[in-house]
């Protein structure tokens, strides 16, 4: 089994990733990164899988990259991948929105919340304190 992660490489999509990886350590599973377009090859990308594995004290799981399928968007690319038999949960960021917000903007996340054949997971950011 499975647990999918979207990443993206904002403060969205870094909100989730420590999440996803104790998900992952709690289900015993493996943790399959989806990046959007070639994130996945940014000298970045490593560096917020490390601080999110360390935050989350998952060493022990097992982190694969899935390739992106050419053509598809992200969220195309993770909603084909909760077709597969084995993938159990996807976790993503979202951002935080007003009331309004949610109503009149669509998001590609959004999509994956409707379309996903498994259980969605959305995760916000912390909230900065004001200064």
């Amino acid at each position: 089994m499975s647990v999918v992660l979207s990443y993206v490489p904002t403060n969205e999509g870094r909100g989730a990733l420590s999440f996803g990886f104790a998900e992952a350590r709690m289900r015993r599973t493996d943790l399959l990164v989806v990046a959007e377009n070639e994130s996945a090859s940014s000298p970045e990308f490593e560096l917020d899988l490390a601080a999110a594995r360390h935050a989350a004290d998952a060493g022990d799981v097992v982190v694969k990259v899935d390739p992106n399928e050419p053509g598809l968007s992200h969220s195309d690319n993770l909603i084909d991948a909760s077709y597969r038999d084995d993938v159990e949960l996807i976790v993503i960021g979202l951002r935080r929105r007003s009331p309004v917000g949610k109503l009149l903007t669509g998001s590609a996340m959004q999509r994956v919340l409707l379309d996903a054949q498994c259980p969605v997971t959305a995760v916000k950011p912390p909230v900065q304190p004001a200064l």
